[in-house]
């Protein structure tokens, strides 16, 4: 059986469990084109585990209003990447 290069990838990917990380790294990388400059540069850490992204701010004020827009940053981001990598958001 002949598998393509992609397929090849998303297999080694999968089986080393690292499409996530690689997620992150990407998320990490465009997240103030998502969020916006503000947005970004209170966010103090990022990272996603088990399909739940983590976030932290600088910011009382950031961490209540993005409290309150989770699901748009969830359909953003999962717009963004054309498949389901985040479902859920947890705000420290």
């Amino acid at each position: 059986m002949q598998h393509s290069i992609k397929d090849s990838i998303k297999e080694f990917l999968q089986t080393h469990n690292l499409e996530e990380k690689i997620a992150e790294v990407h998320l990490q990388s465009c997240w103030e084109k998502l969020m916006g400059k503000t947005i970004a540069g209170h966010t103090t850490k990022i990272y996603i585990k088990n399909k739940k992204l983590h976030l932290r701010f600088d910011s009382p004020a950031l961490k209540q209003e993005l409290t309150y827009a989770k699901e748009k940053v969830i359909n953003s981001i999962n717009e963004e990447f054309e498949s389901e990598v985040v479902t859920e958001i947890v705000i420290s």
